[in-house]
């Protein structure tokens, strides 16, 4: 018990040794205003939340997500590969593929992944 305890003290002490030495060493500077807001996606934080929003911004985002999805989705296939047939394993992943693929290109039809008109 009694070593249990000085090990309590001792991590104590050492832990706050640390904090006021960050304290004392940490640069401390006096901030801009500029430097002291917040940045979000270029947008002002102190405007009006009702100001108009790019849709192409939010679509790109859209998209990301999907591929991101995407990924995720076809990285455990190869590991799948091992424990099924290779002809099921070929089948589901390539059909995976073309509609990810078709996809993609009813997407790249709309122009949606198009930034300039």
């Amino acid at each position: 018990m009694t070593s249990l305890l000085i090990n309590f003290i001792l991590i104590m002490l050492i832990s706050n040794i640390m904090m006021i030495l960050c304290l004392f060493i940490s640069k401390k500077s006096n901030y801009e205003r500029e430097k002291a807001s917040p940045f979000e996606c270029g947008f002002d934080p102190k405007s009006s939340p009702r100001s108009s929003f790019s849709l192409r911004f939010f679509l790109i985002s859209i998209i990301f997500l999907i591929f991101d999805v995407e990924i995720i989705l076809i990285l455990p296939s190869i590991i799948n590969m091992l424990f099924i047939h290779s002809f099921t394993w070929m089948y589901t992943t390539g059909l995976f593929m073309i509609i990810l693929l078709l996809g993609l290109l009813h997407e790249w039809n709309l122009g949606i992944l198009e930034w300039t008109n």
